[in-house]
């Protein structure tokens, strides 16, 4: 679990943890970034929009038994290569985002729901992503790429206290296209690593 100022983020445990901050980068907008394969993007614009009005703790009694059991599924312990934090809002509580670091390269990703970008709080989240890789995972090195042309991911790590880094100037995503990029890292020589939870954290 890692705190900033407004966002908590935390090791996802039910299903919903994974739908909704899938919901969050689903539209026409985040994926012109993001590039995310079809298993991986909510494509019915309803179900975004009642995911995203979710709170993290809300009751889900009023959803049908089937609908009520896929989001309360819980999750499998695997990695499957990276680890990811679910971002929740902690004024209002929805599901705000997610970010990711991969264990093998220390790539970090991340995304925010439509209601919360513009706000600074890329910085925030991709800060979560540096902890989570430096604190948590005991990398002394995180690293991200960015499209030349994102200027509001650019700005957010370089706020996150990223700096420009040496890498490759083609980058494949998910969908197949291939895009430009520019690279950043983030180094810090005291690193720990630290066991994952076992609970949601309270909002609180």
């Amino acid at each position: 679990m890692v705190r900033s100022e407004r966002l908590l983020l935390y090791t996802p445990l039910i299903a919903l943890d994974v739908l909704a901050p899938a919901a969050a980068g689903s539209d026409a907008e985040a994926q012109r970034w993001l590039g995310s394969p079809n298993d991986e993007i909510v494509e019915d614009e309803g179900t975004r929009d009642v995911l995203l009005s979710l709170r993290a703790d809300d009751d889900l009694s009023g959803f049908e038994t089937r609908d009520r059991l896929v989001m309360m599924r819980k999750l499998e312990k695997h990695s499957g290569g990276f680890v990811r934090l679910t971002a929740v809002h902690m004024a209002d509580g929805r599901y705000a985002g997610a970010t990711n670091v991969s264990l093998e390269s220390g790539e970090i990703g991340g995304w925010l729901a439509p209601g919360y970008r513009g706000q600074g709080l890329g910085a925030e989240l991709l800060g979560a992503a540096v902890e989570l890789g430096h604190r948590h995972l005991g990398l002394k090195v995180v690293r991200a790429g960015a499209e030349p042309t994102n200027d509001a991911s650019r700005r957010a790590l370089a706020s996150a206290g990223f700096t420009p880094a040496s890498g490759p100037p083609r980058f494949a995503l998910g969908d197949g296209r291939e895009v430009d990029a520019c690279w950043y890292q983030h180094a810090r020589e005291a690193t720990s690593h630290c066991r994952g939870r076992t609970a949601r954290p309270p909002l609180e």
